[in-house]
């Protein structure tokens, strides 16, 4: 059972994962243990409430892919379990943060005291850049 909030939570048959084996160096060890974790989860099969479906499937995310299926490869760690627990953390986190509604912008204008402020201090700086030459006689 992964928690995603309070009220949302998937159950572990809606995540598919299978071990493979790891790339990169490690010797001997990386040939004969499956310890990389291949983690695949549908979006569209899911339980997740249609909100996070929505913006799951709209995010331009390279794991994501056109079928709208996650996919998570975790091989970080040298264990099956670790890394099984690194994907779904990762799944977990990446669902968490479609949950999240930004705060809309306002735009605002600048006061005029702020520009004032700031012709100031660029007629400052350039003062001081037109005394760095040469002194005439």
């Amino acid at each position: 059972m992964l928690t995603i909030s309070q009220t949302v939570s998937l159950s572990d048959d809606e995540i598919e994962i299978s071990y493979i084996r790891a790339q990169g160096a490690g010797g001997q060890n990386v040939n004969k243990v499956s310890s990389a974790v291949h983690l695949r989860f549908d979006i569209q099969a899911s339980s997740l409430p249609d909100f996070y479906k929505e913006r799951l499937l709209a995010l331009k995310d390279s794991r994501i892919t056109k079928d709208g299926v996650i996919v998570i490869k975790g091989q970080q760690f040298r264990t099956q379990e670790k890394n099984r627990d690194d994907a779904l953390s990762r799944l977990q986190e990446m669902i968490k943060s479609v949950g999240v509604v930004q705060k809309a912008r306002r735009a605002t204008k600048p006061t005029k005291a702020s520009q004032r402020r700031r012709v100031d201090g660029k007629t400052l700086r350039g003062k001081t850049k037109s005394m760095r030459g040469k002194v005439q006689m």
